[in-house]
């Protein structure tokens, strides 16, 4: 049991639940969508993830993270660096229009990972900006680039799936922003340290329901992509209402993290038996 848990908490730590949940998402596009998803660049999301998550959560610091005196910092360190060697491999055969489009997401993760303004250690540090550019660099990923692989221009409709992934990403930062109010700093200004736990998450159920409703503003839905966001819809609104100051243990990390996960497994789900 102590291994199992062990086995858990760093396939947690990792980052590998998150690395998870961003590749369902590119998953789900390629089936709303009718996309035929590169192998190497479905790689090279999944490991990057790894990387990038795991670079910011240990390596902000450079010599900390080279200098590893932990052993289980060291394995993670290590798993990283494999990680790495395998986004090389299959970052050589994305196109360079994939390439202009991620050197544009991976400057907005070191901003938000690195000192870029005199006055903040990075944008990390300005509250309410840095899940607006966690947003904004999931939706890249899980949206815009399996279009720029295939070569095929956004249309409205796709654009449209891009403001969703946004606000859904923001609703599942919510429940990190309200676990984190016991460690935040009070300069750090973030949401719910500037208008209160109630009214983040009233602002949090908004946003649920924006997600839903802005799905009639495409020109083309269909039934698949109507039945899966209503129960994803009636998903984060119970996440909203059930987010709470004193979390458990995995509650934000787990299970939160793990609905991009559970909308892959339904949505393919239901288009298996349509």
């Amino acid at each position: 049991m102590n291994l199992l848990r062990r086995l858990f908490d760093f396939y947690l730590d990792a980052s590998v639940h998150v690395a998870l949940a961003v590749f369902s998402l590119l998953c789900i596009t390629a089936i709303l969508f009718d996309l035929e998803l590169d192998d190497h660049l479905s790689y090279f999301v999944f490991f990057g993830t790894i990387v990038c998550y795991n670079f910011i959560k240990y390596g902000v610091e450079a010599e900390k993270y080279i200098l590893v005196g932990n052993r289980y910092h060291k394995f993670i360190q290590i798993f990283s660096f494999i990680c790495f060697i395998l986004v090389c491999y299959h970052g050589y055969f994305l196109n360079i229009d994939t390439w202009l489009i991620l050197f544009l997401l991976l400057g907005l993760t070191g901003f938000y990972a690195l000192p870029v303004l005199p006055k903040a250690k990075n944008l990390r540090s300005l509250g309410g900006l840095k899940i607006i550019i966690v947003a904004l660099v999931w939706s890249g990923v899980s949206v815009v680039l399996p279009f720029t692989e295939m070569g095929k221009t956004l249309v409205w409709d796709n654009w449209v799936e891009v403001v969703q992934r946004i606000v859904m990403v923001l609703v599942l930062l919510i429940p990190f922003e309200i676990r984190d109010l016991a460690y935040d700093k009070p300069e750090l200004k973030t949401i719910p340290q500037r208008i209160g736990v109630k009214k983040t998450k009233i602002f949090g159920g908004f946003l649920v329901l924006f997600f839903f409703f802005s799905t009639f503003m495409k020109d083309v839905i269909s039934d698949l992509e109507l039945v899966s966001k209503g129960i994803l819809f009636l998903v984060l609104g119970a996440v909203m209402f059930g987010t709470q100051r004193n979390q458990t243990k995995y509650f934000a990390s787990f299970w939160v993290e793990a609905i991009p996960i559970f909308w892959w497994i339904l949505i393919y789900s239901i288009w298996f038996y349509l």
